[in-house]
Protein backbone atom coordinates (compact mmCIF):
# COMPACT_ATOMS: atom_id res chain seq x y z
CA UNK A 1 0.00 0.00 0.00
CA UNK A 2 1.21 3.44 -0.72
CA UNK A 3 0.43 6.48 0.83
CA UNK A 4 1.09 10.39 0.02
CA UNK A 5 0.87 13.24 2.30
CA UNK A 6 -1.63 14.80 0.08
CA UNK A 7 -1.84 16.51 -3.61
CA UNK A 8 0.68 19.25 -4.54
CA UNK A 9 -2.35 21.88 -3.71
CA UNK A 10 -2.20 21.59 -0.23
CA UNK A 11 0.92 20.37 -0.08
CA UNK A 12 2.75 23.29 2.18
CA UNK A 13 0.21 23.24 4.67
CA UNK A 14 0.43 19.68 5.53
CA UNK A 15 4.11 19.45 5.61
CA UNK A 16 4.22 22.79 8.29
CA UNK A 17 1.41 21.01 10.35
CA UNK A 18 3.94 17.68 10.21
CA UNK A 19 6.81 19.13 11.46
CA UNK A 20 4.96 21.05 13.97
CA UNK A 21 3.64 17.95 15.54
CA UNK A 22 6.73 15.68 15.17
CA UNK A 23 9.36 17.12 17.78
CA UNK A 24 8.50 14.14 20.29
CA UNK A 25 6.26 10.96 20.61
CA UNK A 26 3.49 11.57 22.62
CA UNK A 27 3.54 9.35 26.13
CA UNK A 28 -0.29 8.76 26.26
CA UNK A 29 -3.27 8.37 23.84
CA UNK A 30 -4.35 11.21 26.20
CA UNK A 31 -1.59 13.93 25.25
CA UNK A 32 -1.64 13.21 21.82
CA UNK A 33 -5.17 13.86 21.13
CA UNK A 34 -5.09 16.69 23.86
CA UNK A 35 -1.79 18.05 21.63
CA UNK A 36 -4.10 18.27 18.37
CA UNK A 37 -7.16 20.00 20.37
CA UNK A 38 -4.52 22.92 21.29
CA UNK A 39 -3.11 23.08 17.82
CA UNK A 40 -6.55 23.50 16.77
CA UNK A 41 -7.34 26.10 19.00
CA UNK A 42 -3.93 27.82 17.95
CA UNK A 43 -5.18 28.01 14.52
CA UNK A 44 -8.47 29.32 15.20
CA UNK A 45 -6.71 32.21 17.17
CA UNK A 46 -4.09 32.70 14.38
CA UNK A 47 -7.17 33.21 11.90
CA UNK A 48 -9.45 35.37 13.92
CA UNK A 49 -6.32 37.46 14.32
CA UNK A 50 -5.64 37.71 10.98
CA UNK A 51 -6.10 41.10 9.09
CA UNK A 52 -6.01 39.62 5.26
CA UNK A 53 -7.75 37.24 3.43
CA UNK A 54 -5.33 35.36 1.97
CA UNK A 55 -3.98 35.07 5.95
CA UNK A 56 -7.85 33.74 7.16
CA UNK A 57 -7.24 31.20 4.04
CA UNK A 58 -4.13 30.17 5.12
CA UNK A 59 -4.97 29.55 8.85
CA UNK A 60 -8.88 28.15 7.58
CA UNK A 61 -6.69 25.30 5.37
CA UNK A 62 -4.05 24.69 8.25
CA UNK A 63 -7.39 23.99 10.81
CA UNK A 64 -9.76 22.36 8.34
CA UNK A 65 -7.04 19.39 7.42
CA UNK A 66 -5.77 19.11 11.11
CA UNK A 67 -9.50 18.55 12.03
CA UNK A 68 -10.09 16.15 9.28
CA UNK A 69 -7.24 14.27 10.14
CA UNK A 70 -7.65 14.09 13.67
CA UNK A 71 -11.43 13.69 13.17
CA UNK A 72 -10.54 10.31 10.86
CA UNK A 73 -7.71 9.10 13.64
CA UNK A 74 -10.43 9.52 16.48
CA UNK A 75 -12.96 7.62 14.39
CA UNK A 76 -10.24 4.53 13.56
CA UNK A 77 -8.63 3.97 16.66
CA UNK A 78 -10.11 5.96 19.77
CA UNK A 79 -14.14 5.43 19.51
CA UNK A 80 -13.66 1.69 18.33
CA UNK A 81 -11.72 1.30 21.57
CA UNK A 82 -14.16 3.27 23.89
CA UNK A 83 -16.64 0.98 22.61
CA UNK A 84 -14.39 -2.50 23.57
CA UNK A 85 -13.13 -1.07 26.76
CA UNK A 86 -15.81 0.87 28.75
CA UNK A 87 -19.18 -0.49 29.93
CA UNK A 88 -20.72 2.88 28.58
CA UNK A 89 -18.17 3.02 25.61
CA UNK A 90 -20.78 3.06 22.85
CA UNK A 91 -22.76 5.56 24.14
CA UNK A 92 -19.51 8.06 24.40
CA UNK A 93 -18.59 6.60 21.03
CA UNK A 94 -22.09 7.15 19.47
CA UNK A 95 -22.30 11.00 21.04
CA UNK A 96 -18.87 11.94 20.39
CA UNK A 97 -19.78 10.44 16.39
CA UNK A 98 -22.63 12.47 16.28
CA UNK A 99 -21.21 15.55 17.29
CA UNK A 100 -18.19 14.53 14.67
CA UNK A 101 -21.19 14.77 12.15
CA UNK A 102 -22.15 18.28 13.36
CA UNK A 103 -18.57 19.43 12.73
CA UNK A 104 -18.24 17.73 9.46
CA UNK A 105 -21.19 19.13 8.15
CA UNK A 106 -20.40 23.16 8.94
CA UNK A 107 -16.99 22.44 7.38
CA UNK A 108 -18.45 21.34 4.04
CA UNK A 109 -20.83 24.61 4.02
CA UNK A 110 -17.42 26.40 5.04
CA UNK A 111 -15.61 25.29 2.47
CA UNK A 112 -18.25 26.54 -0.15
CA UNK A 113 -18.52 30.19 1.42
CA UNK A 114 -15.49 32.40 0.48
CA UNK A 115 -13.22 34.08 3.54
CA UNK A 116 -14.29 37.54 1.60
CA UNK A 117 -17.82 36.78 2.96
CA UNK A 118 -18.87 37.64 6.96
CA UNK A 119 -21.06 34.23 7.09
CA UNK A 120 -17.50 32.53 6.55
CA UNK A 121 -16.23 33.77 10.49
CA UNK A 122 -19.80 33.47 11.41
CA UNK A 123 -20.37 30.03 10.80
CA UNK A 124 -16.25 29.19 11.70
CA UNK A 125 -16.98 30.64 15.38
CA UNK A 126 -20.16 28.55 15.10
CA UNK A 127 -17.89 25.32 14.37
CA UNK A 128 -15.44 26.72 16.71
CA UNK A 129 -17.67 27.08 19.63
CA UNK A 130 -19.19 23.05 18.77
CA UNK A 131 -15.72 21.85 18.92
CA UNK A 132 -14.84 23.40 22.74
CA UNK A 133 -17.27 21.97 24.21
CA UNK A 134 -16.33 18.69 22.18
CA UNK A 135 -13.04 18.68 23.21
CA UNK A 136 -13.55 19.47 26.94
CA UNK A 137 -15.93 16.26 27.40
CA UNK A 138 -13.35 14.39 25.59
CA UNK A 139 -10.43 15.89 27.89
CA UNK A 140 -12.01 15.95 31.29
CA UNK A 141 -14.19 13.14 31.04
CA UNK A 142 -14.13 10.56 28.07
CA UNK A 143 -10.12 10.33 28.12
CA UNK A 144 -9.83 10.12 32.08
CA UNK A 145 -11.91 7.16 32.19
CA UNK A 146 -10.24 5.59 28.94
CA UNK A 147 -6.72 5.61 30.73
CA UNK A 148 -8.10 3.98 33.52
CA UNK A 149 -8.18 0.77 31.32
CA UNK A 150 -4.84 0.36 29.93
CA UNK A 151 -0.98 0.32 30.78
CA UNK A 152 1.23 3.20 30.22
CA UNK A 153 2.94 1.42 27.82
CA UNK A 154 -0.88 -0.05 25.98
CA UNK A 155 -1.62 4.04 25.83
CA UNK A 156 1.42 4.84 24.49
CA UNK A 157 1.28 2.95 21.27
CA UNK A 158 -1.80 3.92 21.20
CA UNK A 159 -0.81 6.99 20.76
CA UNK A 160 1.80 6.36 18.41
CA UNK A 161 -1.03 4.65 16.24
CA UNK A 162 -3.13 7.33 16.12
CA UNK A 163 -0.42 10.06 15.24
CA UNK A 164 0.73 7.19 12.22
CA UNK A 165 -2.64 7.54 10.66
CA UNK A 166 -2.61 11.83 10.65
CA UNK A 167 0.95 11.77 8.62
CA UNK A 168 -1.16 10.18 5.31
CA UNK A 169 -3.55 10.61 2.38
CA UNK A 170 -4.15 7.29 1.24
CA UNK A 171 -3.71 7.51 -2.81
CA UNK A 172 -7.12 5.83 -3.24
CA UNK A 173 -10.04 7.90 -4.42
CA UNK A 174 -12.50 8.82 -2.99
CA UNK A 175 -15.20 6.33 -2.57
CA UNK A 176 -17.66 8.31 -4.02
CA UNK A 177 -15.72 10.18 -7.34
CA UNK A 178 -12.96 7.16 -8.28
CA UNK A 179 -12.19 9.65 -11.49
CA UNK A 180 -11.38 12.17 -8.97
CA UNK A 181 -8.02 13.24 -6.87
CA UNK A 182 -7.77 11.35 -3.46
CA UNK A 183 -9.29 13.62 -0.93
CA UNK A 184 -8.55 16.74 -2.74
CA UNK A 185 -10.78 18.63 0.09
CA UNK A 186 -10.98 18.04 3.86
CA UNK A 187 -14.47 17.74 3.71
CA UNK A 188 -13.59 14.92 1.00
CA UNK A 189 -11.56 13.07 3.51
CA UNK A 190 -14.35 13.49 6.47
CA UNK A 191 -17.44 12.63 3.86
CA UNK A 192 -15.39 8.88 3.25
CA UNK A 193 -17.09 5.92 5.37
CA UNK A 194 -14.96 4.66 7.34
CA UNK A 195 -14.55 1.48 6.96
CA UNK A 196 -12.77 2.61 3.57
CA UNK A 197 -10.56 4.43 5.93
CA UNK A 198 -9.42 1.25 7.74
CA UNK A 199 -8.83 -0.45 4.66
CA UNK A 200 -6.65 2.60 3.38
CA UNK A 201 -4.81 3.09 6.26
CA UNK A 202 -3.94 -0.88 7.14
Amino acid sequence: MRYILASRRFLPVIMSQSLHTSAAPHRTITEAITHDHNELKEYYQHYCQSTTDTQRQKWFNQFQWELARHSIGEELLLYPAFEKNLPNGKQMADEDRAEHQEAKNLLYKLEKTPVTDPEHSETFKELFTALTEHMKTEEENDLPMFEKTMEPDESAAMAQSFMRTKKFVPTRSHPSAPDKPPFETAAGLLAAPIDKLKDMFA
